[in-house]
């Protein structure tokens, strides 16, 4: 069964992930509007890839024998300045990300709720590739500019992502 005080945290988490999924369809339909169908498609990956991230959680909470209880999610910004603006919000969002993690590995860790322990490794592990790619992504643009053949070179590779 699974500790109440690690149940609550997770399903705080839960609302993370969801709002992240959430925040990342935002980025995809403002690059789409912006003609930057590959920096769209590399963002509704990232959307897939964060409710995946929730789903886990759930799964993982009715597998203890909790409860999942989903708390609101807040509306996304909807607006960037370019894409180095939209991808430097992604690696500060995914920054953010990677404290709610660890300090849910805190209330694991004081809980002595080793199972939780050992899942939270993999969210970590997660994120630490998560900041790598976005920090790669951010030093390409950063390297071409906001304009032209290059920055379109970019958002070409940003479809390539499977």
């Amino acid at each position: 069964m699974i500790n109440k005080t690690v149940e609550t945290a997770i399903n705080e988490q839960i609302k993370h992930e969801l709002y992240s999924a959430y925040l990342y369809l935002s980025m995809s339909a403002w690059a789409e509007a912006n003609n930057l169908a590959g920096a769209a498609h590399w963002l509704r990956a990232q959307f897939g890839e964060e409710q995946g991230h929730a789903m886990k959680f759930y799964k993982y909470i009715v597998e203890q024998g909790g409860r999942v209880v989903l708390g609101g999610i807040a509306q996304p910004p909807s607006e960037w300045t370019s894409l180095l603006d939209l991808f430097q919000q992604v690696l500060d969002h995914e920054k953010k990300v990677t404290a709610l993690l660890t300090k849910l590995y805190e209330v694991a860790l004081a809980e002595k709720d080793y199972a939780t322990q050992f899942l939270l490794q993999w969210f970590i592990n997660e994120q630490v590739e998560e900041e790598k790619n976005v920090t790669g992504v951010i030093e390409a643009i950063k390297m071409v500019g906001n304009s032209g053949t290059a920055l379109y070179m970019v958002d070409r590779q940003l479809a390539a992502r499977a």
